[in-house]
């Protein structure tokens, strides 16, 4: 898959990667996926484009609030023959005109009393001043089907908030995987499922290791080759 990426300004990282392998780890016991996905702050669209290309009967659509990574998006599409529907603006003002049965997301999760990065692409991609979590978590309940499933990544510190505002938007966690830099260090990320109106027992996968002895480790290898992803950068 060939993605062209801003030469200054958010590239994808691991997580997305990661994410998508999780995801489709967790849509492996359902026997059809068909409807529709959204992919919220779809950057330069890899997540989306990774997951519809593995599952062909999904109808992608993308929402995305900077006007560089709206056109990304599409032409990351065009370019690797996937139809998708852009939805432009911030999530929590854009009035969809349908349901989804996955939405998606890489979202800005560093909290606002972190340095922030002096480049504004960068700031809006990374930093949760503009999405806030309790706010994102109540948008994208309420733009789900009954028993949509929302597949997300986040700062594993703040978990516990994580845990509060998917319970109050009645979203249950069914799965959690921790991602950790190397085998002797803290989580730093944690992959979420949750589904609407569920009420299955939340599974928890075994520990990502990203590192092993200054390389990739076998696991985070796999990942890459099956994400099989070309990048290039591009002036914006």
């Amino acid at each position: 898959m060939v993605l062209y990426q801003p030469n200054n300004g958010y590239c994808y990282n691991s997580d997305t990667h990661f994410l998508y392998s999780f995801i489709l780890e967790n849509l492996k016991k359902f026997k059809n996926i068909q409807g529709e996905l959204l992919d919220i702050g779809s950057g330069s669209g890899i997540l989306g484009l990774l997951v519809s290309r593995d599952n062909k009967k999904l109808k992608l659509n993308q929402c995305e609030i900077q006007n560089i990574f709206q056109e990304l998006s599409v032409k990351n599409a065009q370019c690797n023959g996937i139809e998708t529907t852009m939805y432009k603006g911030s999530l929590l003002d854009i009035k969809f005109d349908k349901k989804f049965d996955i939405c998606v997301s890489n979202p800005p999760f560093y909290h606002c009393d972190v340095i922030k990065s002096e480049n504004e692409n960068l700031k809006i991609a990374r930093y949760n001043d503009s999405l806030p979590l309790d706010k994102f978590v109540k948008k994208v309940s309420n733009i789900l089907t009954n028993s949509g499933k929302f597949f997300f990544c986040y700062d594993v510190k703040q978990l516990n908030e994580i845990i509060k505002f998917l319970s109050d938007n009645r979203l249950n966690i069914e799965a959690l995987q921790f991602v950790h830099p190397k085998e002797d260090k803290d989580a730093s990320l944690v992959l979420v499922y949750a589904r609407k109106e569920s009420k299955s027992l939340l599974k928890v996968l075994e520990p990502l290791i990203v590192f092993e002895n200054d390389d990739f480790s076998l696991k985070a290898k796999e990942i890459y080759k099956k994400s099989s992803t070309h990048s290039i950068k591009v002036e914006i």
